[in-house]
């Protein structure tokens, strides 16, 4: 008897603890709708929803290499696979054009779509918690009144079991929460104003923090540097550890021309999002650097420096400055035009030169800036198809001893080797 009351009381733990999961796992779907009429949307709600997607970079992530703006289809490189962005322009068959606005909003904050199914978190609901509902709203209008394109998202490529969603319950169980954002009134407008817009619409921490084994952004370390898509993305708590300190004026003027003088260029994933950046009213880019200039973390020991070019050169870096003087002081070296008039940094303040691993130097060389329209002055060409891995480590050694005083890289050609064979992967 005493056996028989353990088996049906484990049997009754475990039924509620199915009825939780199944609770938690199943979504009810929302009833589609007849997409709305484009003269159904109040104009000046169309032209903030614009202002309201730019800062969110929405086209940056639904917007595939060569395709149709917000159509979705760009793969997203995570630990656990690939990612394909959907479709949200208002196409009413591919993407969201039966969506209704609660359908929207719901999708945004819960990581749930129309029909009832879990995204996955490279969609950063988990900040869009405190996207406000007007803005939610000016968001849903802008979207709705953008050309439809009929265009279905390729299947993605995650590895089991996650390529089932329902588990994704779990996830939001440990890291989704919904909340409002809540001004400080000890701070100031513009800094109320920047730590709603990093939180919320822009999910910095997303890129710029680092994951824990499932994904989740690490507990007490938001802002410390993170990776995506091969790119280093920096930490913003330590803008004060650069050669040259950032100012507000140089990241305002970085985050909106994608340049710094006295740091260098946007490049790979951050390029795009300077764009986006570049449209919005100048009051909002100064004060998302407000604000990310208020979380500036002590400045950290740094290991002993070897003044610049003060010491005997490496084989390594003598085979790098013959590939340097052939590919790249046109541009870069000292008496180039662009430096001598003072128009390109110089690699000695580059962010990626004087970064603690390679990667973003590598991904560089790999791939330069692409050029957009009259905007030389941000354009490289890539080298990935001219040059070998060790050729690249060679290069990489040559500007890493001549422009700056942090210590050598080691395993540089290991590295581009790596970043090489993810990125034909992708």
């Amino acid at each position: 008897m005493k056996h028989r009351s353990l088996w049906w009381g484990a049997s009754g733990v475990v039924l509620v603890g199915l009825a939780v999961a199944i609770g938690i796992m199943v979504e009810p779907s929302i009833a589609p709708i007849e997409p709305p009429a484009r003269a159904s949307f109040d104009p000046q709600l169309v032209r903030a929803g614009a202002r309201i997607v730019a800062l969110g970079d929405c086209i940056v992530c639904h917007t595939a290499k060569d395709g149709q703006p917000f159509a979705g289809g760009l793969p997203l490189a995570t630990p656990f696979g690939t990612i394909y962005a959907t479709n949200i322009t208002p196409d009413p068959d591919t993407g969201i054009g039966r969506w209704s606005q609660s359908a929207f909003a719901r999708a945004l904050r819960s990581g749930i779509a129309r029909d009832g199914h879990l995204l996955y978190p490279a969609f950063p609901y988990i900040h869009f918690t405190r996207i406000s509902d007007q803005d939610i709203a000016a968001a849903y209008a802008y979207l709705m009144t953008r050309e439809p394109v009929h265009a279905s998202a390729p299947a993605n490529d995650l590895i089991f079991p996650l390529n089932f969603r329902p588990p994704l319950a779990f996830w939001n169980i440990l890291f989704l929460r919904q909340r409002e954002y809540q001004p400080d009134a000890s701070q100031s407008a513009a800094w109320n104003r920047g730590k709603q817009l990093v939180d919320g619409l822009g999910h910095c921490a997303s890129c710029h923090s680092p994951l824990n084994a499932i994904g989740g952004e690490q507990a007490g370390r938001a802002f410390d540097g993170g990776v995506v898509d091969g790119w280093d993305a920096p930490p913003l708590n330590a803008l004060g550890d650069a050669v040259h300190p950032w100012t507000l004026a140089q990241l305002v003027t970085y985050l909106r021309t994608g340049r710094a003088s006295e740091h260098g260029a946007a490049a790979g994933p951050m390029q795009p999002v300077t764009r986006d950046l570049a449209t919005v009213p100048v009051e909002d880019v100064d004060a998302i650097a407000t604000y990310i200039l208020s979380i500036q973390k002590p400045g950290a020991t740094r290991p002993t420096m070897t003044p610049v070019g003060d010491h005997a050169p490496t084989p390594t870096e003598q085979r790098g400055s013959v590939l340097f003087q052939a590919s790249c002081a046109q541009c870069h070296g000292p008496a180039s035009p662009m430096q001598a008039i003072g128009e390109r940094p110089t690699l000695a303040f580059s962010t990626a030169v004087n970064a603690d691993t390679p990667r973003n130097a590598i991904q560089m060389m790999f791939y330069g800036i692409g050029w957009h329209g009259e905007d030389t002055l941000n354009y490289m060409p890539p080298f990935v198809e001219q040059y070998d891995d060790r050729q690249i480590a060679d290069l990489a050694a040559y500007v890493r001893g001549a422009y700056s005083a942090r210590p050598a890289w080691t395993d540089v050609d290991a590295m581009a080797a790596k970043l090489r064979k993810e990125d034909s992967a992708r």
